[in-house]
């Protein structure tokens, strides 16, 4: 249901980007974009390519003509590259991967019933990269102390997370979009950098 909200979410602002904001979508169109209205309108009609993790990482041996700076085998962090290659290459349009290997994913994500894998996904959209991150979080208290424990977690600082869990709750899941990457794709813009509310330099803070 996660995976379905944020797809219906993204597919959304899409659609009222080209309801709303015509004269906004012209400017793009003579300075920035020539192909933005075709992207958007993409999103909006196209059917999310849904592939588990494992699936991903096959694909991506697959591509023999093309290296990657990290090694695509089971169990290493999707890299933008990665994500990249699968939405602009491959499928060429929006792609949902989930299932993730719970060693790439924080320890209070939702553990699936193979012990290896957890309830995440990543919304992956081409030239974009992934404009929504989400998961199921972990509501049972016993594979949640577990997986602290693996980790080599203080018990102590998360005793106040483990009380959300001891007394009962209920399956939960969310997820986040990213603001910038959500401009860079209604907006054609080539680097996030150029979007971004504030300006930032490597190495210092301002007040």
């Amino acid at each position: 249901q996660a995976m379905a909200c944020a797809t219906d979410l993204l597919k959304h602002l899409c659609k009222w980007v080209l309801e709303h904001c015509t004269e906004d979508m012209k400017f793009v169109l003579r300075r920035l974009d020539q192909s933005i209205l075709v992207r958007l309108q993409s999103v909006v009609s196209s059917e999310f390519e849904k592939i588990p993790y494992c699936k991903a990482i096959d694909v991506l041996k697959q591509a023999k003509e093309t290296k990657f700076d990290i090694q695509t085998e089971w169990g290493i962090p999707l890299t933008e590259e990665h994500e990249s290659y699968l939405a602009n290459e491959i499928y060429k349009k929006p792609v949902i991967i989930y299932d993730y290997p719970k060693e790439v994913k924080p320890f209070y994500v939702r553990q699936n019933d193979d012990g290896k894998t957890v309830a995440a996904f990543d919304v992956i959209v081409p030239k974009v990269g992934a404009v929504i991150r989400g998961s199921q979080n972990e509501e049972r208290i016993r594979p949640l102390t577990t997986r602290i424990k693996e980790l080599g977690l203080s018990n102590e600082q998360l005793e106040w997370y483990l009380d959300l869990r001891r007394y009962g709750t209920v399956k939960h899941a969310g997820f986040s979009l990213g603001f910038d990457l959500m401009v860079l794709l209604a907006t054609g813009v080539a680097d996030v950098r150029d979007v971004i509310p504030f300006p930032r330099s490597f190495g210092k803070a301002y007040d």
